[in-house]
């Protein structure tokens, strides 16, 4: 439940751009806001400013919806010739679905509005984790099936109760924190203490050990320094170590673990993560607001007040040169670098930070097709995490702010939809069945090890094929045939910070009202900032907290 506070609210100047953003009639005369980015944070706030009354405009870079969370067509060759397929090439583990019924609530549609075939699917088990001296153990939100797991996966009757405890202190971590740390913005440090039942939240906190070490609390509940894996390894979505994390960051174990982890079901949209944004942008559309498609931002023009008065785009029907779309408020969802350099090249040159942002490690991504009949031999589950033996190790190396390296003994995240949806399943011209396979390594983003990726990226990911073939995934290492591999100098040339696809590490000193705000003294007054380097953070859910936090930001429409 969200809790009301006082937050400050942005400067609209007054409009002078009458119908040019494309409105007319009634709606010409409400505030104009201007979302860069269709991703989960750009559409969740598009969907709560127009409840709030403003008309919004929505700009994307590609022809598809989703960011960071998309679903694309790749090819994969084939020895007789390129099979394409779908591949989430994005996020994908989607946890507390509740907030995309909410995002689509607030303009008076549900889901099955848009798409009345769409379900909510639970993945179960959620993970399956794989060690390579003791097997494998598949992870379930449902208490009582992971009792059962444990016991068959030689856990003791003290590991088993501890997990039980462990289980409480996570949802206690998560009730104590979600209303007013992880689901509220900050205009100051003080904030911390205000709001109803802020106090009583953050003295709970405290005596839950929140600000401690996350591996370390973990396994004083587990005595079991694997399975304290499983549940402190989400410290990497958060771009800690879980062995420097603070132990609050259970809230992300606890969201993974405990509520479930979910995929989409649309007909419509696709049995992907990408009909997530897809159900977001139809919504948003029936509500009255529009997306630009192929549109490329170029910059922010400033009025003499300091205040961005339009958007320089280019694409979308602009015969290839640049134009303006007219706002009164902007909604950034990108990187806060590429924002800062819009600014600077604008007149607004930010002011020098005391202590540089630190960016989360990155990741290497690869998607390929297998044949079936190869994959009918690995352990059939959607998400597979291959843990290494050498666990604090390979953190430090992918972590470390100046001499980071590619991990000695990888642990590598393996996604296979179509155990979850046959359908996915794709065949080539001889009838011969292939599924969509994909495989993350975590790796250091280019600020930390500025590594030749371009030349650097098959021979690994073939590295990587060969680590997995010899912890059980027979095959991978021959049949994977690979159509796209995305690296830090990819995600680099996408305008991610530092080549890393996470946002900022949450760092203490980049953590609730250190992060930077969504509202900042350091932008201009009608700018807000939405996505992974503002609060809360980064992630699928974080994210969508984010834009509607962005909306709230706007304040209610004098035209509302």
């Amino acid at each position: 439940m969200h809790i009301p506070y006082r937050i400050r609210h942005a400067t609209l100047p007054p409009s002078s751009s009458g119908a040019r953003d494309g409105s007319s009639g009634e709606g010409a005369r409400r505030p104009h806001v201007v979302i860069i980015g269709a991703g989960l944070s750009g559409l969740t706030a598009g969907l709560y400013a127009i409840a709030a009354g403003y008309r919004v405009t929505v700009l994307e870079r590609e022809a598809f919806p989703g960011g960071r969370c998309a679903t694309e067509t790749v090819s994969a060759p084939l020895a007789d010739g390129p099979l394409p397929a779908d591949f989430d090439t994005g996020a994908t583990v989607w946890t507390m679905p509740e907030l995309l019924t909410e995002a689509i609530g607030a303009v008076g549609l549900s889901p099955r509005d848009i798409d009345d075939s769409f379900e909510v699917v639970p993945v179960a088990p959620s993970y399956h984790a794989s060690f390579v001296d003791r097997g494998g153990l598949d992870v379930f939100a449902d208490a009582e099936r992971m009792d059962e797991e444990l016991r068959r996966f030689g856990a003791s009757a003290e590991t088993i109760r501890g997990y039980a405890r462990l289980r409480t202190w996570m949802e206690g971590l998560f009730d104590a924190s979600f209303d007013n740390f992880m689901s509220r913005s900050f205009d100051r440090i003080t904030d911390l203490f205000t709001g109803p039942g802020a106090i009583p939240d953050l003295t709970k906190l405290i005596r839950l050990g929140a600000f401690g070490s996350l591996e370390h609390t973990v396994r004083r509940f587990l005595r079991d320094s694997d399975l304290a894996r499983v549940f402190s390894f989400q410290a990497l979505y958060a771009g800690v170590a879980p062995a420097k994390a603070r132990a609050v960051y259970g809230c992300i174990s606890h969201m993974d673990t405990s509520l479930g982890v979910f995929v989409p079901r649309s007909k419509r949209f696709g049995n992907s993560m990408g009909a997530i944004a897809s159900l977001m942008a139809e919504a948003l559309r029936r509500a009255g607001g529009r997306i630009l498609y192929d549109t490329a931002v170029e910059g922010l023009t400033l009025d003499d007040g300091g205040l961005v008065s339009a958007v320089k785009v280019r694409g979308s029907g602009t015969d290839d040169g640049i134009q303006e779309v007219p706002a009164q408020a902007v909604i950034c969802t990108p990187d806060l670098p590429v924002v800062e350099k819009w600014l600077s090249a604008a007149g607004r040159k930010p002011r020098r930070r005391l202590v540089p942002l630190r960016f989360s490690p990155s990741a290497v991504v690869a998607h390929g097709l297998v044949p079936v009949d190869v994959t009918a031999s690995w352990p059939r589950r959607h998400h597979l995490i291959s843990f290494g033996r050498e666990w604090a190790q390979t953190f430090g190396e992918i972590s470390s702010p100046r001499a980071g390296s590619i991990m000695s003994d990888p642990s590598l995240l393996v996604t296979r939809p179509a155990v979850t949806f046959p359908e996915r399943i794709v065949r080539d011209a001889n009838g011969r069945e292939f599924e969509p396979v994909s495989v993350l390594a975590p790796c250091p983003n280019l600020r930390s090890a500025n590594l030749d990726w371009q030349r650097l990226k098959r021979p690994y990911v073939d590295e990587v094929a060969s680590v997995l073939e010899g912890r059980g995934l027979v095959g991978i290492s021959t049949q994977w045939s690979i159509g796209r591999i995305d690296a830090p100098t990819d995600w680099q040339r996408r305008g991610m910070g530092v080549g890393s696809p996470f946002g900022l590490a949450h760092l203490f000193r980049q953590t609730g009202p250190m992060r930077p705000r969504n509202f900042s003294p350091r932008l201009p007054s009608n700018v807000i900032l939405a996505g992974s380097t503002t609060v809360p953070g980064v992630g699928v859910p974080t994210v969508m907290i984010s834009g509607r936090l962005a909306a709230e930001r706007l304040g209610p429409s004098s035209s509302h």
